[in-house]
């Protein structure tokens, strides 16, 4: 119905839209605090990512807004409402049953934004900690296996005792010799 150009009869069903292209991604943080309305606070909230910090400081920013509009009651509800299926989209795993104002429960959602943060962070060290581990233990290897190629090189020592001074399986060694003599 749009491309080619439909016959005649079929035109008047063909859909003549307009519309208002509103991109929240285009607004960077300064440009939204200049606006002080309940939607720049969202898009606030929408820009924040899976950025705990960030993700709070926007709460405490729509916060501040609702506070100041006539009707806050009615908007703390909705965004309060919306807000909570944010937070499950991005899988954020705080409880919000008992989350029924932004404004009156500000502190609780700080606190479990707060727990999630720690929570990230010690998993992230912990992921760190075991990717060092296994580069260390990589690295070990490697050096272990250098130190086996130049005692095949240099010496007459069978693969057995190689394998004992380097703490390497036998077949490791039989490999390296291998690859060695090619």
């Amino acid at each position: 119905m749009i491309t080619p150009e439909p016959p005649d009869f079929l035109q008047i069903y063909q859909p003549h839209l307009c519309y208002y292209l509103v991109d929240e991604g285009r607004y960077t943080d300064e440009q939204l605090g200049l606006v002080q309305t309940p939607l720049s606070g969202v898009f606030s909230v929408e820009n924040a990512g899976e950025s705990w910090e960030t993700l709070q400081r926007a709460v405490d920013r729509i916060v501040a807004i609702i506070q100041t509009d006539p009707n806050k009651e009615r908007i703390d509800k909705v965004i309060t409402r919306w807000i909570k299926r944010h937070l499950q989209r991005l899988g954020a795993e705080v409880n919000l049953d008992q989350l029924n104002s932004l404004v009156e429960d500000k502190d609780m959602l700080a606190e479990n934004l707060e727990n999630l943060v720690q929570k990230e962070r010690r998993a992230g060290e912990q992921l760190g900690i075991e990717k060092g581990r296994q580069e260390a233990e990589k690295l070990a290897l490697e050096s272990k296996r250098n130190t086996a190629r130049k005692l095949i090189a240099r010496t007459e020592m069978d693969d057995q005792m190689i394998a004992d001074i380097e703490e390497l399986p036998v077949e490791e060694v039989k490999k390296l010799r291998a690859e060695t003599q090619h």
